[in-house]
């Protein structure tokens, strides 16, 4: 099923709202109980986001999480949006 955009479904607020959570947060643990999900859910929507937009946003290999530029770009992006969709 497309939608009326070319057949591309746009980003979901709600995984945008993760993002940010992770981003504040710096850890997958936190944001996700701050977002009400499992750690592995919150995960794996973050991944699913990263392949929707075509690069990575989120550094994992230490023990904190770290946003990589594009994700810092993301969630800034992210939470103008945020403003708006709560006028």
């Amino acid at each position: 099923m497309t939608s009326g955009n070319g057949g591309h479904r746009g980003l979901d607020l709600r995984v945008l709202e993760q993002l940010i959570a992770l981003a504040e947060e710096r850890s997958f643990t936190r944001a996700a109980r701050r977002v009400h999900l499992t750690q592995q859910a919150l995960s794996t929507a973050i991944r699913g986001l990263e392949r929707e937009v075509g690069v990575h946003l989120v550094d994992r290999s230490g023990g904190r999480v770290r946003l990589l530029p594009a994700g810092e770009a993301l969630v800034a992006d992210a939470r103008v949006l945020r403003g708006l969709a709560n006028m």
